[in-house]
């Protein structure tokens, strides 16, 4: 991980810069982030947090970004970003986001934008070198391993196709939202880990575990 003297934004790996860890007050251990996704058709910006506000200027200078994916609406929690970039949010989360946020677009199916981001929304939490999964908090770490939140709101059917469509993915690297401070902020993984972490997930899930 790397961090120039004159940036807030850090860059775990190539291409994926992120924002100041900031408190989630719902869970004093825990921290979230905001990245910034370098992209030849322009950058995107992934997760809302204060981030965002405290690294605008790194942003800017960055290049900027075309659009900001919220992931869920539990990132609205944070207010408007400070910086000037069009939010996307899931259509069912719409009318949470729209309190603390203007909405530019919604999105409700699972699409490509251009020809190197995809977006699979995955229901349940709430109504290049490397392949980047963002995943909010639906699915996270701590202490090294992969946990999911299982809220008194949550869907738990729904919950388990998420994951079972995750698991076909093609992805190398885990980004969360949030997770514990001072821990690693992204996961980099094989295939058979990949699946092998699923399948413990979905297995702990399906027995009534809510992590």
């Amino acid at each position: 991980m790397t961090q120039t003297h004159d940036s807030p934004l850090e860059t775990p790996t190539d291409g994926l810069h992120a924002t100041p860890a900031a408190p989630l007050p719902f869970a004093e251990n825990l921290c979230a982030r905001s990245f910034l996704l370098e992209r030849p058709q322009g950058n995107l910006l992934i997760y809302n947090s204060p981030g965002l506000t405290s690294a605008a200027d790194a942003i800017r200078t960055a290049g900027g970004a075309t659009r900001l994916f919220i992931n869920h609406a539990h990132e609205a929690i944070f207010g408007a970003p400070g910086v000037d970039v069009p939010v996307f949010v899931n259509e069912r989360d719409r009318s949470e986001v729209a309190h603390s946020m203007q909405i530019a677009g919604t999105f409700s199916k699972r699409h490509r934008l251009d020809d190197d981001f995809q977006v699979v929304p995955t229901p349940g939490h709430t109504p290049g070198t490397h392949r980047f999964l963002f995943t909010g908090d639906m699915l996270w770490t701590q202490n090294g391993e992969w946990e999911v939140v299982m809220l008194g709101s949550s869907d738990r059917a729904a919950y388990l196709n998420s994951l079972a469509l995750i698991r076909e993915l093609d992805f190398d690297v885990l980004v969360p939202w949030a997770g514990v401070e001072g821990e690693p902020l992204i996961d980099i993984v094989s295939p058979d880990q990949v699946r092998e972490r699923l399948d413990a997930i979905i297995a702990r899930v399906n027995t009534g575990s809510n992590h």
